[in-house]
């Protein structure tokens, strides 16, 4: 499926800058999956601790914070949100679940997903955008909530619609820090995938169903602008396994515009869903790349 842009062919070195940022991800990444570990209603004190380092980390960046609480399973739980006022009503949000599923650590999934939020977040705590920004950490994206209205970023969606946000881009960053260079390392939900896109690991993936195409299109084309790793796209019908596989899908439920970037999680992830989803299995210089480009993404999009 062809995408805009020119596609780089394997990933560039860091810059002095990125070298920082990686060190800063590496970091966010070990509080979560290294000392929180398991986080879930099963495992609710680490749940906790999850949401009370995530909320100290917006404020600490500067930035406003919100919880978007609700009760499930008798206990309350938390959508973390930090916003960056802009200019006009529209909304840009830029997400990630912080909830590991059962017996998992969750290094990659999705501990890398909320490192990138909070990094991303702290680099335009003191811009001045056109739109609203809101960098939001949800809960309960894994089962037993996973697609249902339970699913934090379902509660969430639901409640911007009772209040008439206009959200204009919803981007779910989701397992994200994992690359191979070796041969048939990557593989697809359906073969005929697999025609079109490559056998090797090494590149970030967009995803989007039919309806958010031109989204999905637009952000290829701006991460392709300055990017420094391999990108591909795609924008399928939701009913593929994986196109809907995290919280996309709950503001695909409301008619917002949403894409996920990821690197396909268990197409290509060894250690997905598992105890050996621990910090080490990461990439963390590629897993940097993408986030710098992500940033320039946020950048050009505010532009729009």
């Amino acid at each position: 499926m062809r995408m805009p842009g020119k596609n780089v062919s394997k990933a560039e070195l860091l810059s002095p800058d990125e070298v920082g940022l990686r060190e800063e991800l590496r970091a966010n990444v070990q509080k979560l999956a290294g000392e929180i570990g398991e986080r879930n209603m099963w495992h609710y004190v680490a749940l906790d601790a999850a949401a009370d380092f995530i909320e100290d980390s917006f404020s600490r960046a500067g930035l406003r914070t919100r919880r978007d609480s609700y009760e499930t399973r008798g206990q309350p739980c938390h959508n973390i949100e930090a916003e960056i006022p802009g200019n006009r009503p529209k909304i840009i949000v830029i997400g990630a679940h912080y909830d590991s599923v059962f017996g998992s650590p969750g290094a990659n999934d999705n501990g890398t997903g909320v490192a990138a939020t909070l990094a991303l977040a702290r680099r335009f705590a003191s811009a001045r955008p056109k739109h609203i920004l809101r960098f939001v950490a949800f809960v309960n994206e894994e089962p037993p909530y996973f697609l249902s209205g339970e699913m934090g970023s379902q509660v969430y969606a639901r409640r911007c619609t009772e209040r008439g946000e206009k959200i204009s881009a919803m981007i779910s960053l989701e397992t994200i820090g994992y690359f191979s260079d070796a041969p048939d390392s990557q593989t697809y939900p359906s073969p005929g995938l697999g025609m079109f896109y490559p056998k090797v690991g090494n590149f970030i993936g967009f995803v989007s169903n039919v309806k958010s195409r031109a989204l999905l299109r637009r952000v290829v084309a701006l991460f392709r602008e300055n990017a420094k790793i391999p990108s591909e796209g795609a924008s399928l019908p939701a009913f593929i396994p994986g196109v809907s596989w995290s919280d996309q899908w709950s503001f695909w439920q409301h008619g917002y515009p949403a894409i996920m970037v990821t690197d396909t999680a268990p197409f290509r992830y060894p250690y997905y869903h598992s105890s050996s989803d621990t910090p080490d299995k990461l990439d963390y210089d590629r897993f940097t790349l993408v986030v710098s480009g992500m940033e320039k993404v946020i950048q050009d999009l505010d532009k729009l």
